[in-house]
């Protein structure tokens, strides 16, 4: 009788262990998985950026600078290889592109152009999905984390070298207050 007792222990022990083990191997699946649908938006973004230089050019050439540079971070987001220098490459076309996007005012023709304002939607829709691609990577990374830090998993965790994931942050320039004057 106490062998079947000490057996009952021993497989309940193992299928709590297991378990817990199967959770953070699923939490971080999920955390990869909403890193890669941050990346096919990203991506999607990147394949964008040609044709809106392209429209724009034709009617702004002396804003070379500002296409320049839009080209220029679009260039970089191959060479960067993790995730942090990839966002902050990312933060700063985001910028990049309201600037490209505040020329239309200046050039009216641009304004009316149907490839531009295309262009400039799809653009605008990718960047909403960008960020709510965000707040999913950082909503999933919050869930693994804790299950990464709380007893017992946090044991498991360590045992097997589970580790903490960065949360996606704003940039300092992204916290401040905007200004308006008129």
């Amino acid at each position: 009788m106490g062998w079947i007792i000490a057996i009952g222990i021993i497989v309940v022990l193992a299928f709590i262990y297991f378990s817990m083990y199967n959770g953070l191997v699923k939490y971080r699946n999920w955390v990869d998985e909403a890193w890669a649908q941050i990346d096919v938006q990203l991506k999607r973004r990147y394949d964008l950026i040609p044709n809106l230089v392209e429209t724009v050019k034709g009617y702004a050439k002396h804003e070379q600078e500002t296409l320049a540079k839009v080209v220029e971070l679009r260039n970089q987001l191959g060479s960067k290889t993790s995730r942090q220098e990839q966002m902050e490459v990312n933060d700063q076309l985001s910028g990049a592109l309201k600037n490209l996007f505040a020329l239309r005012e200046a050039y009216p023709d641009l304004k009316a152009n149907e490839n531009f304002k295309m262009l400039q939607e799809e653009l605008t829709q990718t960047e909403n999905k960008v960020a709510y691609s965000r707040q999913l990577y950082n909503n999933t990374v919050m869930k693994y984390n804790t299950k990464v830090e709380s007893v017992p998993t946090n044991i498991i965790a360590s045992v097997h070298n589970f580790e903490k994931r960065d949360m996606l942050e704003a940039r300092e320039a992204e916290r401040e207050n905007v200004r308006v004057s008129f």
